[in-house]
């Protein structure tokens, strides 16, 4: 009897281990937070012409996580919807008279999917209260709106690089902020007399995600 009872303790030990194991690889949860964007135009584009400010916005959606187990790595990747405010006027003639283009009609929501490498750095003691972390990767943002400048059209896929750090407190709440580095142009030109765009898309995020 006692033998049949070891044994049975054993292999709920056996099972439990391995599931205890893939719960802590795989994490999901709710993200939300704030973004400071300004848009950055390139040489020989709107510079003479064009007014850009720092604007602020927000986001939120769901995250997933995977951790690699004993090294520290991790994957993680977001779905976010976003409310990102363009505060940009600019000012040209389309030949008949004077136009302006304001940033703000050009395209602010959008569906964010942030994919990161994260780092997380475990301190001896108390890394089951805090553990600082840093991550980078690719941010793809697609445009939600409808195009209805008459001059300048935004990309549907904006594409960004980010760079940040952050603080995980106990096991489930993550705080992070970082800069995100527009890649590709994201606007063009659709009249004749229109001069070339060559604009970036640069934003400060933080962000809190609450993983369960």
């Amino acid at each position: 009897m006692k033998k049949l009872l070891s044994v049975a303790i054993l292999a709920i030990m056996a099972i439990a281990t391995p599931i205890s194991s893939q719960a802590k690889i795989f994490n999901w949860g709710i993200k939300g937070g704030l973004n400071v964007n300004k848009l950055s135009f390139g040489k020989n584009s709107l510079n003479d012409v064009t007014k850009a400010d720092n604007s602020a916005g927000w986001e939120l959606g769901l995250m997933a996580e995977v951790n690699v187990p004993v090294i520290g790595l991790c994957f993680d990747a977001s779905v976010m919807y976003a409310r990102m405010n363009n505060g940009t006027q600019a000012y040209y003639s389309d030949g008949t008279g004077s136009d302006t283009f304001n940033g703000n009609n050009a395209g602010k929501n959008f569906m964010m999917i942030p994919i990161n490498l994260k780092y997380k750095l475990s301190l001896p003691a108390i890394s089951n209260i805090v553990k600082p972390y840093a991550f980078t990767g690719p941010n793809f943002a697609f445009k939600l709106d409808k195009n209805i400048a008459n001059y300048i059209k935004t990309r549907t896929c904006q594409v960004a690089w980010n760079v940040g750090l952050g603080v995980e407190l106990i096991n489930h709440l993550q705080i992070g902020a970082a800069y995100n580095f527009g890649i590709n142009n994201i606007a063009e030109h659709l009249g004749a007399n229109t001069p070339d765009v060559k604009v970036k898309n640069n934003y400060w995020t933080v962000t809190a995600a609450w993983l369960f």
